[in-house]
């Protein structure tokens, strides 16, 4: 993986050292493609490359991911599967006029990364693990990547993970989008992975759609819920009844009880090839504040199973304070749905600024406490985070309020 870092530097002619003003990338302007046409069309296996993290040899590298514990801090591995899924895209795009010695007039953005489902396998610090991935579907300038994670285990490779990386290829200064090679999918298992990102694209459109968050309203079963969970904060034995009175019930906590929050100041080690913060390096502060809020919780009897999707909105300068809040938003028997927002303070012109979200859904050894939500903007945050929950289990309503009743 250092390999890969390095090869991408060079690939887009990065200055390796920090500078708070880079070097420009204008005059590669001249080399972009000015049409589809230019470009020969790439095959999912033209695209396929693996890399490996050597903790097996390593033991600098193993300190780096050891946990307290034991076990791999998974936020690292996100970190490298989105630098990975960077590198994976530069073996899809090929200029064939393009001199060798010219940097790629590319600039690459994660734009979204979908539901990542982890195996029961407990990834241990002292075995190699291995990323491997290809092109899954290509628009005309986003491109969609899967990325596996492996580690070796008794002279096997076990899976980890699957993640799908939403890329977005942009000019050389990253102020326009360029066009990239078609995806050509050269048989009928190729043809079936192209057309599950087609899908995914649809998707994805008609989520957005009906997001709460949108301004579609919740469904009327939703509504019915958020009554139902608001009544059960009502004293109803108390005869002067008053909405402003609510109480807590027995084995359950307040949304507003259930949070936790961390401030970091981003440094020039932190950013990406194009001076912005990582993208990687956010999805890992976000996912160990999302576990230590389950830790603080729950005395950390639990086990990360899905992120369920993350959001980057916008590019976050490198002199930006990152502040981070995870919430949990949702519960159900023994899982739990959190949600990391991050927000990005500007000091000079002073604006607070959201640029990612971030979903978790864990699952505990143990039953856990009912969360409840107090104010109507928590029971929107309630709302979603069940859909989350919903797409995670591959549930429908009626089966998940079928799980409500049976957990009491």
């Amino acid at each position: 993986m250092n390999d890969v870092k390095t090869e991408i530097v060079k690939k887009l002619g990065i200055q390796e050292n920090w500078s708070a003003l880079p070097k420009s990338r204008e005059y590669l302007a001249q080399y972009e493609p000015k049409s589809v046409d230019d470009l020969p069309a790439r095959s999912m296996k033209d695209s396929f490359t693996s890399a490996l993290l050597p903790l097996s040899q390593d033991l600098a590298l193993r300190d780096k991911y050891v946990t307290f514990m034991g076990s791999v801090r998974l936020g690292r591995l996100m970190e490298d599967m989105d630098l990975f899924a960077v590198w994976v895209l530069h073996q899809h795009v090929k200029l064939p006029n393009l001199d060798p010695s010219i940097p790629l007039p590319y600039t690459f953005v994660t734009l979204f990364v979908d539901s990542i489902n982890f195996t029961d396998h407990i990834p241990k610090n002292d075995s190699d693990i291995r990323l491997s991935g290809h092109v899954s579907w290509v628009g005309r300038s986003s491109v969609e990547v899967v990325v596996w994670l492996e580690q070796k285990f008794q002279g096997r490779w076990r899976k980890l993970t699957r993640a799908l990386f939403l890329m977005a290829c942009r000019n050389a200064t990253n102020s326009a989008a360029a066009i990239v090679n078609p995806l050509n999918p050269e048989n009928d298992g190729e043809k079936k992975i192209f057309t599950g990102g087609e899908n995914r694209k649809r998707k994805r459109i008609q989520l957005q759609k009906e997001s709460i968050f949108h301004g579609q309203e919740p469904s009327a079963f939703e509504q019915k819920l958020i009554h139902n969970i608001f009544m059960k904060t009502m004293d109803l034995n108390n005869k002067n009844k008053t909405f402003n009175v609510r109480k807590i019930p027995s084995g359950a906590i307040w949304m507003e009880d259930a949070q936790l929050s961390n401030v970091i100041y981003s440094h020039p080690e932190d950013r990406n090839a194009h001076n912005s913060v990582f993208g990687g390096y956010l999805m890992r502060q976000a996912l160990e504040l999302s576990w230590g809020l389950v830790y603080t919780l729950n005395e950390g009897r639990c086990r990360l199973r899905c992120i369920n999707d993350i959001t980057f909105s916008r590019p976050v300068p490198v002199s930006s304070l990152l502040k981070m809040h995870a919430h949990l938003v949702y519960t159900e028997v023994n899982y739990m749905v959190i949600v990391v927002i991050n927000e990005t303070y500007d000091a000079i012109s002073g604006e607070h600024t959201t640029s990612n979200v971030f979903y978790y859904t864990y699952s505990c050894d143990v039953p856990v406490n009912q969360i409840i939500p107090k104010t109507y903007n928590e029971a929107m945050w309630y709302l979603d985070g069940r859909r989350k929950f919903i797409a995670a289990v591959g549930g429908e309503d009626e089966k998940i309020e079928g799980l409500t009743q049976k957990s009491g």
